[in-house]
């Protein structure tokens, strides 16, 4: 199958009737100078391209959720922004379009990934999908306040390549039978957290119809401080003076990607002491992002698209993989914890660590005997993914009649059922990746699992192609919340009073 593009003619493969394209450039590499600069046009070529490949994956380290999600060796390079379609035909219709951003923690990750395979999703929803990759950790999220006489933004580099693949897609998709006008945005963790800043910004207006956000907000994006103390302590560990100017841009610039990738891990470990959020996210630069995403957005200044917004029950046992102490913790290490993160009291004196540890473990029916590792897992779950999604479903509710939350709790029997319902759990159920042999043991294929999968591709394509889910709209009265897990239910308010607790620190504290 051979489509001409905007840039060229590529072609792809038609596999059981549905058109794939792999690695379709929508940006010349970031490489050289084009490092920390705004994604510029891809050069147009002659002849035909093959698309029949995945594009390299942005420059990172093995591990995290890319190194569980991939199968087999990727390839990594600063000539990353491409993406992959998948369409039931090249032929003038006007379908609807679903267009992936991936998560990863802002520093792993690939649109690419076999778990995003979008074929099930177009054939059921005769659809097109598209997936795209983005640049990662320093590479995409540095500040440089030097560069914004080069073109404005700075700091926000994947988000603007984010933007070129929507930009491409809304060129171009009509040539892969899709419309461009009825494009859903759909993203997980990093991804559903960068897409929730896009939500917020000026340049993306009207770029997108409709957007699904899992397990991510609008919440992780720094201040200009905190993102100059990133570039600060990153600056020194390349070896390269920290002193603005166009010598020390010039001298990042020239750095082996190993070089950048070392800095970046070395400043991810050496600031997760002092910066609670990831090290490498957007930042507010006074041109993509004027303000504060969540603040935009409790003023009505964002774009009003119809949005599905939920989180995963156990989130936070994922990133205990990660964490043996947590295993081990007793009541004076939880709260020693907590006293760390949560420091301060609230309006009555009362210090809010010894405040939210009781408070969750009375809401645990009041069991005494709940241990202080599924507190911990419990609380950083609500505070750094429940809480804050729920927060941007009460405020874009406000202007956006057609928003829904939906919270997902089916858990893995993976080591031993400890996982619970983890972050990224959901994602092989929305693809309908169930059973995929590298996620076997984590998601199997067996019927309550493929009942569950159907059911919420069956809501996610719903949505794509324009029609409400089928539970209520969430609102501050009700807060109507479908529960995804091995019995779907329409839950109001579920976990209320932990919500009420973070919305009263957000509301003193910011």
């Amino acid at each position: 199958m051979i489509v001409e593009t905007s840039r060229g003619r590529v072609e792809g493969v038609v596999i059981e009737g549905l058109g794939v394209f792999r690695g379709i450039p929508f940006a010349a590499t970031t490489a050289g100078e084009g490092r920390w600069r705004a994604p510029r046009p891809v050069e147009p070529w002659t002849g035909v391209r093959p698309a029949l490949e995945p594009g390299p994956m942005a420059p990172q380290r093995p591990g995290g959720m890319a190194g569980i999600l991939a199968a087999g060796d990727w390839a990594t390079g600063e000539d990353c922004l491409s993406l992959d379609v998948w369409t039931p035909g090249a032929d003038g219709g006007r379908r609807p379009v679903m267009v992936w951003i991936h998560g990863g923690g802002f520093i792993t990750g690939s649109g690419a990934l076999p778990v995003y395979d979008g074929s099930l999703l177009a054939r059921e929803g005769d659809l097109v999908v598209v997936t795209l990759s983005y640049r990662l950790g320093a590479l995409g999220f540095l500040h440089l306040p030097e560069l914004a006489e080069e073109g404005g933004a700075t700091g926000n580099f994947g988000l603007l390549d984010q933007i070129a693949g929507l930009e491409w897609v809304r060129e171009n998709i009509d040539r892969f039978g899709g419309d461009p006008g009825r494009i859903t945005l759909f993203a997980q963790s990093a991804g559903a957290m960068c897409a929730g800043a896009l939500l917020s910004a000026p340049r993306t207006r009207n770029r997108f119809a409709r957007l699904i956000l899992q397990s991510g907000a609008a919440q992780n994006v720094h201040l200009p401080e905190t993102a100059r103390r990133v570039r600060e302590f990153f600056c020194e560990a390349a070896g390269v003076t920290a002193a603005p100017g166009p010598d020390t841009v010039a001298r990042l610039r020239a750095l082996p990607t190993d070089a950048v990738l070392e800095a970046q891990a070395r400043t991810i470990a050496g600031l997760r002491a002092e910066i609670a959020e990831p090290a490498f996210q957007p930042v507010v630069d006074g041109d993509l992002l004027p303000v504060l995403p969540r603040l935009a957005i409790e003023r009505g200044e964002v774009s009003s698209v119809p949005l599905l917004v939920g989180t995963n029950r156990d989130e936070w046992k994922f990133y205990g993989l990660g964490d043996p102490k947590a295993a081990l913790l007793d009541d004076d290490g939880l709260l020693r914890r907590f006293r760390r993160g949560l420091p301060g009291e609230d309006a009555s004196g009362r210090a809010w660590a010894e405040r939210v540890v009781r408070l969750y473990r009375e809401a645990r029916d009041g069991r005494a005997s709940v241990e202080p590792r599924e507190l911990w897992f419990a609380i950083q779950t609500d505070r750094w993914f429940r809480f804050p999604a729920m927060r941007l479903a009460e405020r874009h509710a406000l202007h956006q009649p057609e928003t829904h939350a939906y919270l997902f709790t089916w858990s893995t029997p993976a080591m031993n059922g400890m996982l619970g319902s983890c972050h990224s759990l959901e994602i092989p159920f929305v693809f309908g990746s169930v059973g995929h042999p590298s996620l076997q043991a984590i998601v199997p294929s067996e019927p309550g699992v493929n009942e569950l999968s159907r059911r919420m591709r069956d809501t996610w394509l719903r949505f794509a192609g324009g029609d409400a889910p089928d539970w209520p709209a969430y609102e501050r009265e009700r807060r109507s919340t479908m529960l995804f897990g091995d019995a779907c239910s329409v839950e109001f308010a579920p976990a209320d009073r932990e919500r009420a607790f973070w919305e009263e620190i957000v509301d003193k504290v910011g």
